[in-house]
């Protein structure tokens, strides 16, 4: 893994006004930048994904999941069916998808606005659908696909 976090360093190539951008080259190493950033995630914390299908946010949030110690990176899927995953006792993450969701009416029936009451950490692949409806993300992440496996990766809000 030392490898994986010099090639991560290496490859930040912006730190302006609370925005951070990296390139990783395998779902590894992404992974590895998601544990990275959980270290440093403000709790509660609601950190929004945005990127288009395949760009990754899923395998992000494998390493965000188990680098917060609540879930092994194996145990974390996609709640693209289930719409809301739950993680962890002590400290509780959720990780929603809102891909099938179309609309504030089917929005509201998922219940994130009691999730984000808690003092837990709320991941919401594809976001933007929940910033149309007026939340405020305290962490965001753009997630661009590149040539093959490699992805850049903008963070915005962090250490606000």
């Amino acid at each position: 893994m030392g490898a994986n976090n010099q090639a991560i360093e290496e490859s930040a190539s912006a730190v302006l006004k609370n925005r951070l951008e990296f390139i990783t080259h395998s779902p590894e190493q992404t992974i590895e930048l998601g544990a990275r950033l959980a270290r440093q995630l403000p709790q509660p914390c609601l950190l929004v994904l945005e990127g288009e299908l395949g760009s990754g946010k899923t395998t992000l949030a494998k390493g965000i999941v188990s680098g917060l110690g609540v879930a092994r990176q194996e145990e974390v899927t996609s709640p693209s069916f289930t719409l809301v995953h739950e993680y962890g006792r002590d400290r509780k993450v959720y990780h929603a998808d809102l891909y099938r969701i179309e609309g504030a009416r089917e929005l509201a029936t998922l219940g994130l606005e009691d999730l984000l009451e808690q003092d837990a950490t709320v991941i919401v692949e594809w976001g933007e659908k929940l910033l149309d409806q007026e939340a405020e993300a305290q962490v965001r992440i753009r997630m661009e696909l590149l040539e093959g496996d490699d992805r850049r990766v903008t963070i915005e809000g962090l250490g606000k």
